[in-house]
């Protein structure tokens, strides 16, 4: 059973963006298809590994994964909107910040 906690729903939204983000670039004319197939990999990826705890690599690296892979597809451009890329990068890095605990805020981590 999965406890539903603040944490857990700021990474499942910002895995959902970034999964959705992946989509909107392979669907796009002219946007960087490599970049969208890496993207929708490694965003399931987090989200399966914030579900499923036999998951070889933890969430935490695969949120660091895909922090990179969104502030790469930040810079590559394309066709598509920028909005969803910021949102989904501001969330999983939250995430990793609070995950971390190197910012505690009482309540959510």
């Amino acid at each position: 059973m999965i406890a539903l906690s603040w944490l857990l729903i700021i990474a499942i939204i910002g895995g959902a963006l970034a999964l959705v983000d992946g989509i909107l670039r392979l669907r796009a004319r002219g946007g960087s298809t490599i970049v969208g197939i890496i993207e929708i990999v490694v965003a399931g990826l987090f989200l399966l590994a914030l579900l499923i705890p036999a998951i070889p690599f933890g969430a935490i690296v695969l949120g660091v994964v895909t922090l990179i892979v969104l502030a790469v597809a930040l810079f590559a451009g394309g066709r598509t909107g920028r909005t969803i890329t910021i949102i989904a990068l501001v969330a999983i890095a939250l995430y990793l910040i609070l995950a971390n605990r190197w910012l505690v805020i009482p309540g959510i981590n």
